[in-house]
């Protein structure tokens, strides 16, 4: 019987969307039997045998309602194999070098969610920037400002061969090995 594996999922453009696609398409390529789901549509958890949940980073955190999500499922989440990602544009950035510096802070921004819940992965991608989605108009006159200055591009890019790897080496962590 094959393993039954929820990717849920918070976002607030729509790029983590496209991330937990790829993870439910590489984890059912190894033989999972996968649902992707928004968590707003995810009530209960227990006929999963894992868990992989991520969201969209705004202020440095996970959305409100991911965490929210995460701490009304806390109990169920702790019996069940966990992993945890993030899309933020942090990792986005044009300088190179500033990316490999934020890395150790980005990953930090799942610190919250491991303190509920110990994963067994977690991964950390670049996301989406289109301003014309972003809702906040603080926040898209922000990101237009910084496009301007060269911190961004406007742009996908998201990497699919990472997101891609990482879904194959969940599917090792969250799927029953052969003896």
């Amino acid at each position: 019987m094959p393993t039954h594996i929820l990717v849920t999922y918070a976002s607030c453009t729509g790029s983590t969307v496209g991330v937990a696609d790829a993870i439910g398409r590489a984890l059912t390529e190894h033989g999972a039997n996968v649902e992707v789901r928004p968590m707003a549509q995810v009530a209960a958890i227990s006929a999963y045998d894992a868990v992989v949940a991520g969201s969209a980073i705004q202020g440095k955190a996970w959305l409100p309602e991911a965490k929210a999500w995460v701490q009304d499922h806390q109990a169920d989440l702790r019996q069940k194999r966990f992993a945890a990602f993030l899309v933020c544009l942090t990792l986005a950035m044009k300088n190179k070098a500033q990316v490999e510096q934020a890395r150790p802070m980005v990953a930090e921004w799942l610190s919250p969610v491991r303190a509920l819940v110990p994963t067994l992965s977690e991964g950390c991608f670049p996301g989406v920037l289109d301003l014309a989605k972003i809702p906040s108009w603080n926040d898209r006159m922000g990101f237009r400002i910084s496009t301007l200055m060269g911190v961004w591009d406007e742009g996908d890019f998201r990497d699919w061969n990472a997101i891609q790897a990482w879904g194959g080496k969940l599917a090792e962590l969250l799927l029953p090995q052969p003896v």
